[in-house]
């Protein structure tokens, strides 16, 4: 069986899960090995645009790919928030790189509550921001602000899931890209 090594631009085990979950998906007839290492997006701590999450995103993944080279993937997870007409929506961005070809997608995106939005335009990180409001601990290694909000029907690894599974059609149809 051949073998497929993903690095997560993450130690956060939920990007880790949903990664892996989508790999064995796209790639039946292979064994993984996913690991995750931590690098910087440099960006924002919390990116407040959708361009500066998706450049997140990109650099995490291309910081993976610097930081351990021999891997065929490299997958970088980055959530944001963006303001339109008065409202604050999460979502995340993914990019994926292989050696010659790259893919990427958005999550569905969900509007934040005002206590949520009042912190985060003070300047809290959305993860922070959710710990306080709703009085857990590190909730952004959990099932996020998606599962509290959704009282867990979607956790943050079912969240992402689906968007790493889109990143990974240049590399599903290798012919069309």
């Amino acid at each position: 069986m051949t073998k497929i090594k993903v690095v997560v631009a993450s130690k956060n085990p939920v990007k880790i899960n949903c990664t892996q979950r989508a790999f064995s998906k796209a790639f039946p007839d292979f064994e993984l090995e996913v690991e995750g290492v931590s690098v910087p997006s440099d960006v924002s701590d919390q990116p407040m645009t959708d361009a500066e999450t998706l450049q997140g995103a990109l650099n995490r993944a291309e910081n993976a790919k610097a930081e351990m080279p021999n891997a065929g993937y490299w997958v970088g997870i980055e959530g944001g928030i963006d303001q339109q007409s008065g409202t604050m929506e999460a979502f995340a961005w993914i990019k994926i790189l292989s050696k010659t070809k790259a893919g990427k997608a958005r999550t569905a995106s969900f509007d934040l509550p005002e206590q949520i939005r009042e912190l985060v335009n003070q300047g809290v990180e959305l993860g922070h921001a959710d710990d306080m409001v709703f009085k857990r601990t590190n909730s952004k290694q959990g099932n996020g602000a998606v599962g509290i909000l959704t009282n867990g029907l979607i956790d943050r690894a079912a969240y992402y899931e689906p968007a790493v599974v889109l990143a990974l059609i240049p590399f599903i149809n290798q012919e069309l890209y």
